[in-house]
């Protein structure tokens, strides 16, 4: 399955997940509830995925975690905050350069739609 495929059924999942619980949870909840109905679409997930940094010539296990990753394609990183932040956005795109993975989305629950939550990254595009 492409990335833009697997893009549009998270999206979906996380359409369902926002009418369902609505803005001003915890994104552990966002998460649980997410993962769910992202599996109850058939497809494979992974939470809190651990992600190394190689630096040099040495793997250093430094404490970062994907917070979905999804048909080892797409990750996922879930906020509930008021606004994102620029630290955000770079957050989710060093995790695609480190990972050499090419789409992430960044989802925040903590909005009155959650289309205006949703934004695409792409390793490798500004």
């Amino acid at each position: 399955m492409h990335e833009n495929d697997i893009s549009f059924l998270i999206r979906k999942a996380a359409f369902e997940v926002h009418t369902a619980l609505g803005p001003g949870l915890l994104e552990s909840v966002y998460e649980t509830a997410l993962a769910y109905e992202i599996r109850q679409l058939g497809l494979e997930l992974r939470s809190q995925v651990p992600l190394p940094m190689h630096y040099k010539s040495e793997r250093m296990d430094v404490g970062f975690r994907l917070d979905l990753l999804v048909e080892e394609r797409v990750i996922v990183e879930i906020k509930s905050v008021d606004s994102l932040l620029d630290v955000h956005h770079k957050q989710l795109l060093t995790y695609l350069k480190l990972s050499g993975l090419k789409l992430g989305l960044l989802i925040n629950f903590n909005v009155a739609h959650v289309k205006e939550g949703i934004v695409r990254k792409v390793n490798g595009l500004d």
